[in-house]
């Protein structure tokens, strides 16, 4: 584990729930720095034994993903979140974080009335599912970003991720794996105001600092973008 110690955070157990883009390139690069990673698919784990073998990650049924995890990433497309396991997160970590990186795209997820109607946040819709509180992060980034754009603390070309959540600590949790990660964060706040970070806002797909996203954050408008409603 000597390469890992300069990072100076300890390994943790880390559940990847959806190995598509983001769910495959978070897996490979917390694997390689030192967490013990379980990672899930629709699919079923036999066929997720090229990214185990790439990587080392445990490939594992859903349900079983989040067993001890004291992080737990769900990165499936919105439509698929309501056909999780139940109880999903029951054999996690007391002070288990949960991070959401999906997005509500119509075309793909079909009509969701209590997002487009009732103005839910996407993330406070899939933790209703979830019966948990979640952390929205990486909902706007590019996977490849994960892969090619980790720059050190201090960099000027350090990316920064907009980050919301109502649990503080699990916020915290997060916002420390995503800075060893080599990216810095910016707190937009609470799941009430994570409107800020989801499809059409002008932060989605930026690819900025902190002070940038600040920008576009303060910029976004609640009104849901036409393109991005059905």
């Amino acid at each position: 584990m000597h390469a890992h110690e300069s990072s100076g955070r300890s390994a943790m157990k880390i559940g990847i729930i959806g190995a598509g883009n983001i769910g495959g390139n978070l897996t490979r690069r917390l694997t390689a720095l030192g967490h013990d990673v379980s990672v899930a698919n629709s699919r079923g784990p036999e066929t997720l034994r090229e990214l185990a073998e790439e990587t080392g990650a445990t490939p594992v049924r859903a349900a079983e993903a989040a067993e001890g995890a004291r992080v737990v990433v769900v990165t499936v497309p919105l439509k698929a979140v309501p056909d999780l396991p139940a109880g999903l997160l029951d054999g996690a970590a007391e002070d288990v974080a949960v991070i959401d990186t999906g997005n509500y795209y119509p075309q793909r997820d079909g009509r969701i009335a209590a997002i487009e109607d009732d103005g839910l946040t996407e993330s406070r819709w899939t933790e209703q599912h979830l019966g948990h509180r979640v952390v929205k992060a990486f909902n706007g980034t590019y996977a490849q970003d994960i892969l090619d754009r980790p720059r050190p603390v201090g960099d000027p070309d350090r990316l920064a991720l907009p980050v919301a959540g109502d649990d503080e600590a699990a916020k915290r949790t997060v916002r420390e794996l995503i800075d060893a990660l080599g990216f810095d964060t910016v707190d937009v706040g609470t799941i009430a105001d994570s409107w800020r970070q989801q499809p059409g806002a002008p932060v989605y797909g930026l690819r900025a600092g902190v002070a940038a996203v600040r920008e576009a954050l303060a910029q976004a408008s609640p009104e849901r973008p036409a393109d991005f409603r059905a």
